[in-house]
């Protein structure tokens, strides 16, 4: 089987586990829930008149979010991406696009990615490759295509080192990667997203990151879907000898509390992704540090279920549990929500 076979039979295996098993975290949470809002009994603002909305990469969205990389590369793939970025044009979010490696490999799925851009051309869209690409041959130029192959407003390039370790086809080599990610800050047309998968990006790692030119953290915490569990239950080993990383990782709450008081030595951009369901969860991240977050799995199950309305349904209650928070805790707009208290539970 050629590679680019052999990758997109993995993305679609991806997707599967993604919407049909159960792959979140089993003995660790995202954080969130250790923290309440400080409840605002005079918060002097009009629930009809709060502004959601925020700047991300040059461009205004109705919400703070990011609906993040999930799929592409495969047969299946072209009808959940036009979905996702319908739904994106029509509400006014970024849209992340699933890893893009398979693209490099072959041209046979190029509309599952190229779509994107056909149906979304006024949001923010986020090309996307592996930082072990990096370091095995992916250079500048070939990055480059790939902007271009779908109108790119940023890059992101994803740490993984724990899936690929899991991975049956796995290359968990990642010596020179920080090198590599500084030059593509250097030298590429459009910015640059170092993101994790699901297991945290911790400040000291973001530290090393901000040193290297980045100024866009996708934290993506441990707490919601576990690669590490998907790439397990894809080895189909019942006694597999690293069972024990399922629970690897970082919680999401940490990680933006850590990445995000980095701020004193650059300016740096903030997604807060990682087990993010409920506006609610959003409110959270953004008041503990975050300056939009992201969300992929909750909505990939919507569409599976109900297709864009389902999507639409979801998105809408989402809204709603974020604006309830901003009017509790007297935060007329995101940036206000930035600053809103949070009481730690003891």
């Amino acid at each position: 089987m050629s590679d680019d076979r052999r990758t997109s039979r993995r993305k679609e295996e991806h997707v599967q586990l993604c919407t049909d098993a159960d792959v979140r975290f089993r003995r660790k949470t995202t954080g969130l829930e250790r923290y309440d809002f400080d409840y605002v009994a005079l918060p002097e603002l009009n629930f009809d008149q709060l502004d959601t909305s925020c700047e991300f990469l040059g461009k205004r969205l109705t919400l703070p979010l990011l609906i993040s990389s999930m799929t592409g590369g495969y047969d299946g793939a072209t009808a959940i991406n036009a979905a996702l970025a319908r739904v994106c044009q029509r509400r006014g979010l970024a849209l992340g696009i699933g890893s893009m490696r398979q693209a490099l490999e072959s041209n046979a799925h190029a509309e599952s990615f190229r779509i994107a851009r056909r149906e979304a051309p006024d949001v923010p869209l986020i090309a996307n490759i592996g930082g072990t690409q990096l370091v095995q041959g992916v250079g500048i130029e070939q990055i480059e295509r790939l902007v271009a192959l779908i109108g790119a407003d940023a890059v992101a390039v994803h740490l993984n080192p724990l899936q690929e370790l899991l991975q049956p086809e796995g290359t968990p080599r990642f010596r020179g990667v920080l090198d590599a990610i500084a030059e593509l800050v250097s030298n590429l047309s459009v910015p640059v997203i170092v993101k994790e998968v699901g297991a945290g990006i911790s400040g000291r790692v973001a530290e090393r990151l901000v040193e290297a030119g980045v100024r866009i953290v996708d934290v993506a915490g441990a707490g919601g879907t576990s690669w590490a569990g998907v790439e397990l239950l894809r080895s189909d080993i019942a006694d597999h000898p690293l069972a024990e990383l399922w629970d690897c990782g970082i919680p999401t709450a940490d990680c933006i509390v850590e990445v995000a008081s980095l701020r004193t030595r650059a300016p740096l951009i903030v997604i807060g992704s990682g087990g993010i369901v409920t506006g609610f969860d959003a409110a959270k991240a953004i008041a503990l540090g975050a300056d939009l977050v992201g969300i992929a799995r909750p909505l990939l199950q919507a569409l599976q279920r109900g297709g864009e309305t389902e999507l639409e349904r979801y998105l809408d209650a989402w809204e709603l549990q974020l604006r309830a928070a901003m009017f509790v805790t007297g935060s007329p707009t995101i940036g206000a929500l930035r600053n809103a208290h949070l009481r730690q539970r003891s």
